[in-house]
């Protein structure tokens, strides 16, 4: 049986979503449903995708039947509403980065899926793309012997995108891609907690982060270090410096194609798309939607590639840097 995808969304990222989804055998995977809160934005959608429903409201997607699995591509500031619709619905939910604006949120969220008994993940696609799992195997085997260093960088000039900028609209750097820079750090340390968090940052007129710089420090004096920025484009790339050797992820790293380990490069090339992408390398989003597929098949509540426990530490992290880079959101006082 193929697993019947229902989208909740029908934006940017939904569009390279369902175009990544053309590139997995039907017998798969199914988008069956897309829902926006617009029915004609909705009806556009599904007749550029092929997808037979298409409602106007994100309740009667929560209400349909015959959905395994819902995927929610709307703006993280409502990620926490609709992800609870969905949840206390009874519906298993793949929600978008960042899960959502605080760890009290987030925490609602998983416990919501607890309570339910449904499938739960942050939609951090880095961690399903082949070249991650390369990166975590390289690792599990000490191929640079013991990591001292993690770095990372994202930089994307956004300031002229109004949900990169807004407050109202959930906006700055961290949020938006300094989670894939903390993501990665978490993901080469075993999901460990940092023992201390030094971040320093500016902000835009509105309040929101324009460019932070972060430093870690993990036991057993092993470091990370990460800088981004919506103001200027950075390397974006991502380096595990060990006793013996390095492992770099080329740029973009959220979305990696190439890997270079102790000066040997490795090719894992993507597949082309059928239609223009609104995002780098978008058909990796295949990768999720088939981890979600396995981990349905397995019965599984959450994805072993992202924990919901990442998930927790990744946004309780990103809590304490907006606190001492001094970016606060309405959603905080709630």
């Amino acid at each position: 049986m193929a697993t019947r995808w229902g989208l909740c969304g029908a934006g940017k990222i939904s569009h390279d979503f369902s175009v990544a989804m053309k590139t997995l055998p039907p017998g798969d995977h199914q988008i069956a449903v897309i829902a926006s809160r617009s029915l004609e934005r909705a009806k556009e959608f599904a007749n550029r995708h092929g997808i037979p429903k298409a409602y106007g409201s994100y309740e009667e997607l929560a209400n349909d039947p015959d959905i395994d699995m819902v995927y929610v591509g709307v703006l993280h500031t409502e990620h926490w509403r609709v992800g609870l619709l969905f949840l206390k619905a009874g519906k298993n939910v793949l929600c978008e980065k960042p899960f959502a604006m605080n760890s009290r949120q987030v925490k609602d969220l998983v416990a919501t899926a607890k309570k339910n008994n449904v499938f739960l993940m942050e939609a951090i696609w880095s961690r399903c793309f082949p070249l991650y799992a390369e990166v975590r195997r390289l690792l599990a085997e000490e191929a640079v012997g013991e990591v001292k260093l993690v770095k990372a960088y994202f930089g994307s000039p956004q300031l002229h995108i109004p949900r990169s900028v807004e407050k109202e609209l959930g906006g700055g750097a961290l949020l938006d891609i300094g989670v894939y820079c903390l993501q990665f750090v978490l993901m080469v340390f075993n999901g460990e907690r940092p023992e201390s968090i030094q971040a320093t940052g500016v902000l835009l007129d509105s309040g929101v982060d324009e460019s932070v710089v972060v430093v870690m420090k993990f036991s057993r004096n092993r470091m990370a270090f990460c800088t981004f920025s919506i103001a200027v484009r950075l390397p974006n790339d991502a380096v595990i410096a060990g006793t013996k050797g390095s492992i770099k992820v080329l740029g973009p790293m959220h979305c990696p194609t190439t890997l270079v380990v102790n000066d040997k490069e490795l090719e894992y090339p993507l597949p082309e798309p059928g239609l223009p992408l609104n995002f780098d390398n978008s058909t990796g989003l295949r990768f999720e939607a088939e981890e979600v597929r396995q981990c349905l098949l397995k019965g599984l509540k959450e994805s072993p590639r992202m924990p919901l426990a990442d998930s927790v530490l990744l946004t309780e992290i990103m809590d304490e840097i907006r606190k001492q880079v001094g970016v606060v959101f309405s959603q905080d006082s709630q």
